[in-house]
């Protein structure tokens, strides 16, 4: 299986920021121009980056779809991006704009027969947000009672590629991701998994890498913050996760 390291750029008001656990209201901004971010990102040798529009997350509307247009148009490099994504025409607009892969949240909760719909005009990851064990939607911003295997059995026989499961305890704070919990998680479904949240140093990411259950590993990574706070650099972060 190759093993892929996603650099993030989330998106609010057209530039790049990183929340501290999902919080609006614990917002960092560190960079005005995610374009020249992905540019450098894809010359650092990322082979995919991950674009999520926290503004569509929250509200539901794209107001950075012309951002994520222009990094589509300027990259050679494939992009997956998610939040807001709630409809067919949604997904459809995203798809228009040159993106690769749609990631699906909150309506593969409130409308799961969605994600199916959007399978059969492109690629999709449903994301699955975990809060204490349970799934979080609205960007994070509503607590379900639902656990991650509900998603799993709704999922399991459509054609999604992967899921991309965050730990929003995690998130941001660099102390590193729940090995134990993404055992548990890749052991309980056929489909990729690809882990978000709390990478903060390169043992961390070797630790992911090295993860496997029946011989089955993560697919990917994602990472924001450590790349941002200058904790190791793209390269390395390569190194130590698609190389093991």
């Amino acid at each position: 299986m190759k093993k892929n390291v996603f650099p993030a750029i989330d998106l609010i008001d057209g530039k790049c920021v990183r929340l501290l656990q999902g919080e609006y209201s614990n917002e960092t901004q560190y960079n005005d121009d995610p374009i020249s971010q992905a540019l450098s990102f894809q010359e650092e040798g990322a082979s995919w980056i991950h674009v999520v529009d926290l503004d569509a997350a929250r509200t539901g509307i794209a107001n950075n779809a012309s951002v994520i247009e222009n990094i589509v148009s300027r990259l050679e490099i494939p992009i997956q991006v998610g939040g807001g994504i709630r409809s067919l025409d949604a997904a459809r607009s995203v798809f228009d704009s040159g993106v690769t892969r749609v990631v699906i949240g909150t309506a593969a909760i409130d409308t799961p027969s969605l994600v199916e719909e959007v399978t059969l005009i492109g690629r999709v990851a449903v994301a699955i947000d975990l809060r204490n064990k349970k799934v979080a939607i609205h960007g994070w911003k509503t607590e379900t009672d639902l656990p991650y295997t509900h998603l799993f059995e709704r999922f399991e026989e459509i054609g999604i590629d992967a899921y991309i499961v965050t730990h929003i305890e995690r998130d941001g704070t660099l102390e590193g991701p729940d090995i134990d919990a993404y055992k548990e998680l890749v052991s309980s479904t056929t489909k990729d998994v690809i882990a978000s949240g709390g990478v903060g140093s390169i043992d961390d990411l070797r630790d992911l890498s090295r993860l496997s259950v029946d011989g089955r590993t993560l697919s990917g990574v994602i990472i924001g913050r450590a790349f941002y706070d200058g904790k190791f650099s793209l390269s390395e972060a390569i190194e130590a996760f698609e190389s093991i």
